[in-house]
């Protein structure tokens, strides 16, 4: 942090760029997963991804993001916002068939194959638009989904996970973790991109210390963004004044941002990956930090804070470094 501001004009600038109204808009935009198979099972994960909203009352506008449909019904696709078909059966019920009906639809398709015995398993990554793939599971449970199936299933809801979020509870901590991932990647670039400027000669010199306040205002604002999408997610109407109670999570990220402008200085070649090491674990700090917040109602120990950052610390450092490899290779 440049002596020329202190931490009360740093959270004055970064507030005047608060979007909440932007927030508020992307609780509100409309999603649908399309729902098949087994009906009986159909039922019984409805009910896990509605479950947990306030006071035990499922809203209109909640319940009507899971649509159900079966083979003597087509697929309703005049809105254009569904993101997904999720087939749910157990050994033997064949998918295959129902799904290669369905390619028609362009949409990605989920065979969720329910067997007590199974170890939940699953692919690499999400499919396709127009393809499934299987997902293996041996309860539908919230312990059982949250893996892969969960993880795949917020990928292919780019631009409208707060939405989900707020919407279905049991995928909250989900959204909130890939919330987490993005602006973590968005705090890395800045990092690297100011410490590039740092220790480019002359231009360093000029521009050094303007760059250092501006990353710190950016990562700031991206980190209280962060908190505000998260809590949106949880079903918080966004409040600039209600997340000022959680700004110990960010003080935290604030200081390790001033170790990385420190170690930098004196490790000029490695300091530049430890700055963006440093900004990204900072912000997966205060992403995790929040959510464990909502998930129990209390903040992180100094402990666990500590355990997680030094583990996302270590992580980011070696991407980092990897990226400045590849930068002098270029």
């Amino acid at each position: 942090m440049t002596a020329g501001i202190n931490a009360g004009e740093l959270f004055r600038l970064v507030r005047k760029g608060l979007d909440v109204r932007g927030v508020r808009a992307h609780t509100k935009r409309p999603f649908r997963f399309l729902l098949c198979g087994d009906p009986a099972l159909v039922a019984e994960f409805r009910a896990l991804l509605l479950a947990g909203h306030d006071d035990g009352v499922v809203p209109l506008e909640a319940a009507a993001t899971l649509e159900t449909f079966t083979s003597e019904r087509s697929v309703d696709l005049s809105p254009n916002d569904a993101r997904c078909i999720i087939f749910l059966g157990a050994r033997g019920d064949a998918p295959s068939t129902t799904l290669a009906s369905l390619r028609y639809a362009k949409l990605p398709m989920f065979a969720v194959t329910v067997d007590e015995s199974a170890q939940p398993s699953g692919p690499a990554s999400a499919p396709a638009a127009g393809t499934w793939a299987e997902y293996v599971v041996p309860a539908i449970s919230r312990e059982a989904l949250r893996g892969k199936l969960f993880a795949h299933l917020i990928d292919v809801c780019a631009g409208v996970e707060i939405a989900v979020g707020r919407n279905l509870p049991a995928l909250r901590e989900t959204v909130a973790a890939k919330l987490t991932r993005d602006a973590a990647s968005n705090a890395l670039k800045i990092a690297l991109a100011s410490a590039v400027v740092d220790h480019v000669p002359l231009v360093g010199i000029v521009l050094g210390a303007l760059a250092s306040a501006g990353d710190t205002v950016a990562i700031t604002g991206l980190q209280m963004m962060l908190l505000l999408h998260i809590e949106a997610a949880y079903g918080k109407d966004p409040d600039v004044q209600r997340i000022w109670r959680l700004l110990p999570v960010v003080g935290g990220g604030f200081g390790w941002r001033m170790l990385a402008r420190e170690l930098s200085g004196f490790i000029p070649v490695a300091g530049i990956a430890i700055k963006g090491a440093i900004a990204y674990a900072g912000t997966i700090v205060v992403g995790e930090g929040v959510t464990f917040y909502y998930e129990h109602g209390r903040h992180m120990s100094r402990g666990q804070a500590a355990a997680l950052y030094e583990r996302t610390k270590n992580d980011a450092l070696a991407f980092a470094r990897d990226v400045i490899a590849r930068f002098k290779r270029s």
